[in-house]
């Protein structure tokens, strides 16, 4: 039963998906919450991946608008919260102030022209991404349209629990200090369950698996040094930002790998 409300608590955080029921937030239910990180990730993929399947194989619409309607779908099912976090940081990191300024300009409600090109330079990316994934769709796309969140949910959580607070209070230190040495447990779990069931449903997605899993780990390594010789540590902002930029990432190398990888 903890575990079932960790999660209903990460959909509340992290989603627009209304769930009409009141978990209470003392640390057992976040430190379960950061456990299921990576399943909000799947459900989320899950219903990106069924969008996505449903437009492709059995509407009229173009690729074009298939991929506006998924790239839409994407910022909706958030509620634009991950986004709000990314122009935040873009104002304050693009003002090459020291870590304490930038702390303050992201606190600051209004955003900065810098805020919005690097919000219109990353959502146009992604598009370009979407819509020439679907442009070239083969049905392993799915897999790889599925495990996108979860991977960004994994880079969340090893955020939250390595990377030091920039703040002494809010709700990024009360999941910091709702977690404990065993919270990231269950990632490698999580990781070995996808990678044998993607196995045996397509062998010839262990490749692309594992560079989505390098990738993912190199981003994780560099930002969390970033994320202190910059802003000084984490805040909610930063965390918003980060799963933006890595699912972002992502699409990129899903992207780009038909251009290196032949069959």
């Amino acid at each position: 039963m903890k575990t079932i409300k960790g999660l209903i608590l990460c959909i509340q955080f992290f989603t627009s998906i209304p769930v009409p029921y009141e978990v209470p937030m003392d640390k057992t239910y976040i430190e379960r919450a950061i456990r299921m990180f990576p399943m909000l990730g799947l459900l989320q993929g899950m219903i990106y991946t069924l969008i996505t399947y449903l437009l492709v194989e059995w509407s009229p619409l173009s690729t074009l608008a298939i991929s506006f309607i998924i790239w839409l779908v994407w910022i909706l099912v958030t509620g634009g919260l991950h986004l709000d976090g990314w122009m935040d940081v873009s104002d304050a990191y693009f003002s090459y102030r020291d870590p304490k300024r930038r702390l303050d300009i992201m606190k600051d409600s209004r955003v900065g022209a810098f805020g919005v090109l690097s919000v219109m330079i990353l959502l146009s990316a992604r598009f370009l991404f979407i819509f020439e994934t679907i442009d070239r769709m083969t049905p392993i796309v799915y897999l790889f349209i599925f495990i996108i969140p979860f991977f960004g949910k994994i880079i969340v959580g090893m955020l939250i629990v390595t990377v030091k607070s920039a703040k002494s209070s809010g709700l990024g230190v009360m999941f910091q200090e709702a977690a404990t040495k065993g919270t990231l447990f269950t990632y490698p779990v999580y990781l070995v369950f996808l990678f044998l069931i993607s196995y045996f449903i397509w062998p010839h997605s262990f490749f692309m698996l594992i560079v989505f899993l390098f990738f993912t780990g190199i981003y994780i390594a560099i930002i969390r040094k970033k994320i202190v010789s910059w802003f000084g540590g984490m805040t909610g902002d930063v965390l918003g930002a980060s799963i933006e930029g890595g699912e972002t990432l992502l699409w990129m190398i899903l992207w780009l790998l038909p251009y290196f990888v032949t069959d």
